[in-house]
């Protein structure tokens, strides 16, 4: 991919509700995209068997390793830092 390209790229870290209430952290370009395939069956093996799941948080970054970062700092918290990362970003779940 040239350059160019790639600086007009948005890549997103994304948080999904899931139905038993549990939060699933990932990485996408397109989060409606993603969000439909992870309820679709077609995401994450997580996901699978906690459909349907909802989208309630997602943040955009310029490079895809910043948005991977993102993604894998969330899936170190705890749940209560999980909680706690969401109250403060004003997400209601």
């Amino acid at each position: 991919m040239h350059s160019s390209q790639t600086e007009d790229r948005v890549f997103w870290f994304y948080v999904l509700l899931c139905r038993d209430g549990s939060f699933y952290g990932g990485f996408t370009t397109d989060p409606v995209r993603r969000e439909a395939e992870h309820n679709a069956g077609e995401g994450a093996k997580y996901t699978r068997s906690r459909r349907p799941v909802h989208r309630i948080y997602q943040e955009s970054f310029t490079t895809k390793h910043d948005a991977l970062s993102a993604e894998a700092k969330f899936k170190r918290l705890t749940r209560k830092q999980k909680e706690h990362f969401l109250t403060m970003h004003a997400v209601k779940w």
